[in-house]
């Protein structure tokens, strides 16, 4: 299967990293500037809150119990109905000229769920997806990413830390994948507090053609 050939979509941005390392804390920094200025977006999240994000939601949290590959075929699912949805999805605001940025897309899917499920398997769910123009990793140690998350919430499924060198090995072999495909990886030391990384973050939000600052 050829990974390369996907359509990359312009002014459309991920976040991506472990759970811990602060991609919900700058989709909302990222937010918060794009009102101020005055710019219509879409800042969105994955699980979505749609009825299947909503049910992989009650997965994650050990509510619900799932087979692994129901788990991945339900995360390709809720992408598929978050790219299309006629009025709310990502392409939806795109061709509306709004600059899409989304907190965790297809690499998540890729990292964290090769583990059970096989690399191969995910990627074959997510083939036909398109590829944002910008991801932007935070890449944040292990036991850092461990120690924010031990504050914050109560552990979720893929939360221990056993589990993180794996799922980080597969963040970068998913990048390695896309690499040529147009998309830029831009990998930020999330090891700084969020306004330095958010400084950082906001040059490449900034460099949309739809942004004007």
């Amino acid at each position: 299967m050829d990974t390369q050939a996907r359509e990359v979509l312009d002014n459309f941005i991920i976040l991506e990293g472990l759970d811990g390392s602060g991609t919900t804390t700058q989709l909302e920094l990222i937010c918060r500037r794009l009102a101020e200025i005055g710019i219509p977006h879409l800042c969105t999240s994955e699980p979505t809150s749609a009825p299947v994000g909503s049910l992989i939601r009650s997965i994650l949290k050990g509510d619900i119990g799932a087979d692994d590959k129901t788990i991945a075929l339900l995360f390709a699912a809720d992408r598929r109905e978050h790219l299309y949805a006629e009025r709310t999805g990502i392409l939806a605001a795109l061709k509306r000229g709004e600059p899409v940025v989304c907190d965790r897309y297809l690499f998540s899917s890729l990292a964290y769920q090769s583990g059970p499920c096989g690399f191969d398997f995910v990627m074959y769910l997510n083939r036909e997806y398109p590829l944002p123009r910008h991801c932007i990793f935070l890449d944040t140690p292990i036991d850092l990413s461990q120690q924010r998350l031990a504050g914050r919430k109560a552990p979720e499924l893929f939360d221990s830390q056993e589990l993180q060198p794996h799922i980080y090995a597969d963040y970068t072999r998913a990048f390695e994948c896309f690499a040529g495909s147009g998309m830029r990886v831009h990998r930020l030391d999330g090891t700084r507090n969020k306004e330095e990384i958010f400084r950082e973050v906001w040059t490449v939000i900034s460099s949309l053609p739809m942004i004007k600052v």
